[in-house]
């Protein structure tokens, strides 16, 4: 049986108390995305009390958590994620190299679970992007880019929110800053990523009047993405990122992530006892 406990505060980060958890064998809702062969990389693995987030692995570690895999718990089930605990706890929710080996040419449905590897390329799964962003916690999203001489471009949206399945999963943003352009809510290439439903190769939320996810380059197909008519941005393109004049068919970029973390102080509960961080 389960137990949480619960911290009645606005903009609270809750960390969910399991209570006799059998951690022998691994257990996780997307444990598709983490081979067999390396399932013993999985850092907190034994942990009777599982994090929401990476954030909160982090400040259950004290600040002494390395990168890399960990069971975390958005919501009732745990779920494997890959954590940048170096660059502050986020929780790494899409990884693509350009000219991937992973497909991004995927059905609602996988977008929904999640696929690939996360300890490599993948997508975690914008069923788990909806529980980690609705809340107690305000979140926001990191966009990291690496261009072939790795230079780096990051970019962070605060607040940064992905609505539930009905509504299409549809993308929430706030205000950016970074060194990267702003991709998503300013509509400098006549795209505008912010408030729209994402769309796939079976499932046309987009605005243009074919589906945008199908569109090829290359021979290879968008993918999934927040498609207005069509993209100024699109990060799951396995031939070619875009990023606006950040990365483009002339300006390569070599790898991008998307990583989420909490965007305000948090409670943390963990073993009982509750402390404010930053």
């Amino acid at each position: 049986m389960k137990s949480r406990c619960w911290l009645p505060a606005v903009a609270t980060v809750l960390l969910l108390c399991v209570t006799g958890a059998d951690m022998e064998h691994l257990q996780a809702e997307n444990l598709n995305l983490l081979p067999i062969k390396v399932h013993n990389m999985v850092l907190n693995r034994g942990m009777k009390v599982l994090p929401r987030d990476c954030y909160e692995m982090l400040i259950a570690s004290s600040g002494t958590a390395r990168d890399g895999v960990y069971l975390i718990q958005p919501n009732n089930s745990p779920i494997v994620a890959y954590c940048a605990m170096q660059e502050g706890g986020w929780t790494v929710v899409q990884h693509i190299t350009v000219n991937s080996s992973v497909d991004f040419d995927r059905t609602w449905d996988e977008y929904k679970n999640g696929f690939g590897d996360v300890t490599g390329d993948h997508w975690l799964g914008n069923e788990y992007l909806y529980q980690l962003t609705r809340g107690p916690a305000r979140y926001k999203l990191g966009v990291k880019l690496v261009d072939p001489d790795a230079v780096i471009k990051m970019g962070e949206y605060d607040p940064f929110l992905v609505e539930e399945e009905f509504t299409g999963y549809r993308l929430r943003l706030g205000l950016f800053q970074g060194t990267a352009l702003d991709a998503l809510t300013l509509d400098t290439e006549n795209y505008l990523h912010d408030n729209q439903k994402f769309t796939t190769k079976d499932r046309d939320n987009d605005n243009y009047f074919q589906n945008c996810a199908k569109l090829e380059f290359q021979g290879v197909p968008g993918g999934g993405w927040w498609y207005d008519a069509c993209a100024g941005a699109n990060l799951n393109r396995r031939n070619i990122i875009y990023w606006q004049k950040d990365c483009n068919k002339e300006r390569l970029c070599k790898y991008a992530w998307m990583m989420v973390r909490p965007s305000e102080t948090v409670k943390v509960i963990h073993s009982g006892h509750c402390k404010d961080e930053l």
